[in-house]
């Protein structure tokens, strides 16, 4: 694409932001992705009522499956409603939800992207070894709670056939 047909294509789209639309954030869909964000598709209708009034895409199908999600996608939607100034269809007749004439005269060509999902980065907390911290033995406590999750189920039975057996010692 040539630097003629960009501008052209800007001036076609002209109070849109030339990045795209805004995405919101989701998390990557496998155990190994999760703890990832990044920009999704569509938002939920959930998350937004107004959407398809201002040119955001929604998507019927796409559910909320946490709380997080769903508190972090609607201020990020209200935010860029802040924001964004919408142009009346017809100059002479204003609705309500059209911006004012002073706002449209300081509107202003939004550049990059809409926005952006920033990534949090994690914290990192530093400790002082102590006695305690190197004479604990995490693999033998990791073996030792293996084993008991193991043998749950047989320790359960012996103990339910003793008091059973006990029972019976009682009654004769």
């Amino acid at each position: 694409m040539s630097s003629t047909a960009r501008e052209q294509k800007a001036v076609k789209i002209f109070p849109r932001p030339t990045a795209g639309t805004l995405r919101p954030v989701v998390h990557g869909q496998t155990l190994k992705y999760n703890m990832k964000v990044r920009g999704g598709r569509v938002f939920s209708l959930e998350e937004l009522k107004l959407a398809p009034t201002i040119g955001i895409s929604v998507d019927h199908r796409r559910r909320n499956k946490s709380l997080k999600g769903l508190q972090t996608n609607v201020p990020r939607f209200k935010t860029y409603k802040a924001k964004l100034a919408i142009f009346p269809r017809r100059a002479k007749k204003v609705q309500a939800g059209d911006s004012s004439a002073e706002e449209l005269a300081t509107c202003c060509w939004v550049q990059g992207p809409c926005l952006p999902v920033t990534r949090e980065q994690p914290t990192v907390e530093l400790v002082k070894v102590s006695d305690e911290i190197k004479s604990f033995n995490a693999y033998g406590k990791l073996r030792n709670e293996h084993t008991n999750a193991r043998h749950i189920g047989v320790r359960q039975k012996t103990v339910a056939e003793a008091e059973k057996g006990n029972e019976q010692v009682r009654n004769q």
